[in-house]
């Protein structure tokens, strides 16, 4: 199993929440709550309002998300629906644990006593430069007060 954090559509109660819940695709447990321990900036950009987390360590903000374990299945599914490596990339970055509901469990799963863990995040290191100038946010949420709706695959032109 391996640790993933994710941070904008694929969180509970986001238009892509049903992925990490459709066990056709693999299995992924939800353990908590947390942010990176750096500071990143996450934008929302495109046509389709995604969500990006730029790959510009200390630039932004603490980015909130949630930490699942995933199996192998779907660690593959998460690569592919994100595009990786073409639009994000799969880096292991330092997440701080806010929350933590995993049940008891091995060491491997379970935060360490600082509360730090790695995880595997879906960011970018190709981005337009212009992305650099729009607004950071900490915490994604497609109907957000910022207005910029997500919108899904199968409703793209």
């Amino acid at each position: 199993m391996a640790r993933v954090f994710v941070y904008g559509t694929l969180k509970k109660g986001q238009p892509n929440y049903k992925h990490m819940i459709n066990t056709t695709k693999g299995i992924a447990k939800y353990q908590g709550r947390g942010r990176t321990v750096e500071k990143y900036p996450l934008v929302i950009a495109g046509k389709y309002n995604i969500p990006y987390m730029l790959n510009i360590p200390g630039t932004g903000h603490h980015i909130a998300g949630e930490i699942y374990t995933v199996d192998d299945q779907m660690l593959r599914f998460l690569d592919e629906f994100e595009g990786c490596p073409d639009m994000y990339q799969r880096t292991t970055m330092r997440i701080e644990v806010v929350e933590w509901e995993g049940k008891r469990g091995t060491a491997e799963v379970r935060p360490a006593s600082s509360g730090v863990m790695e995880c595997f995040v879906y960011n970018t290191s190709t981005y337009q430069p212009e992305w650099v100038q729009l607004p950071y946010h900490d915490n994604y949420d497609s109907s957000g007060t910022h207005g910029l709706s997500y919108v899904l695959r199968e409703n793209r032109d």
